[in-house]
């Protein structure tokens, strides 16, 4: 009986899309995102978060065909929900596979991997005469970096665990890549966010003429996380950029 959840019941969060973006008035691009289907099917089966996954990886491997059934309702709903939030005035969105890094090699592409490609398919890339970038990104993902830059988005995310400069020579100028600095850093003190964050500048080199790198952490940021120590990345992410591009 799982089906596509009717999407007026979500209008607070399109309404709220529309007032950011007019509230911005054009200062920095606004990303919409979701979770993807797997990293959606593992919280609604396991009610929760997990450290095994061992009820929703159980069900994957003893009834394939519902999980199946999940996945494809959970990628029509992923994509109606994001183009919604492109009508409401997303510039750009992004996938979030949080678990899909805790999925064996070859269940990832058949289970994960396929129904983001799905939600792609289905995405607008176009509004109002402009283009809405699509970004990927599957935590624990690096093993799959060519795979992952295939299924169509424009870039690809990365966590703290993939070299920077060696996945820039995997993929080419297919897609632009994010990231990927671990979060943790940012608990370390001002020297040592400004080093780690001139290490991976400098990992992925000076920029061509390829698709580029967007600098981000390599996951979520921690709710502890001190705001100075946010001030000291940005500034620290322009000076060192811009010494790179000059």
């Amino acid at each position: 009986a799982l089906r596509a959840p009717d999407l007026g019941k979500l209008d607070y969060v399109f309404k709220a899309v529309t007032q950011i973006r007019r509230e911005l008035d054009g200062r920095v691009p606004l990303i919409g995102f979701s979770g993807s289907p797997w990293t959606l099917a593992c919280y609604m089966v396991e009610g929760g978060g997990s450290d095994d996954f061992r009820l929703v990886k159980s069900m994957l491997y003893s009834r394939p065909d519902l999980m199946h059934h999940i996945l494809k309702t959970n990628a029509d709903a992923v994509a109606a929900y994001l183009n919604a939030q492109i009508d409401a005035g997303a510039q750009a969105v992004m996938i979030f596979d949080t678990w899909g890094g805790a999925l064996a090699d070859g269940v990832y592409q058949q289970f994960s991997l396929s129904y983001m490609q799905q939600v792609v398919s289905q995405l607008k890339r176009e509004q109002g005469g402009q283009q809405v970038p699509v970004i990927v990104f599957t935590k624990g993902g690096g093993l799959w970096l060519e795979q992952i830059a295939a299924i169509g988005a424009d870039a690809v995310g990365l966590d703290w665990t993939v070299n920077l400069g060696q996945a820039r020579q995997r993929v080419g100028d297919k897609v632009a890549l994010q990231g990927n600095l671990d979060p943790n850093v940012l608990f370390a003190g001002d020297d040592a966010i400004r080093a780690e964050v001139r290490k991976l500048l400098e990992s992925f080199g000076r920029p061509g003429a390829g698709s580029g790198h967007v600098f981000n952490l390599g996951h979520g940021i921690s709710q502890h996380t001190p705001p100075e120590a946010v001030t000291t990345l940005v500034q620290a992410v322009h000076e060192f950029s811009r010494a790179l591009r000059a």
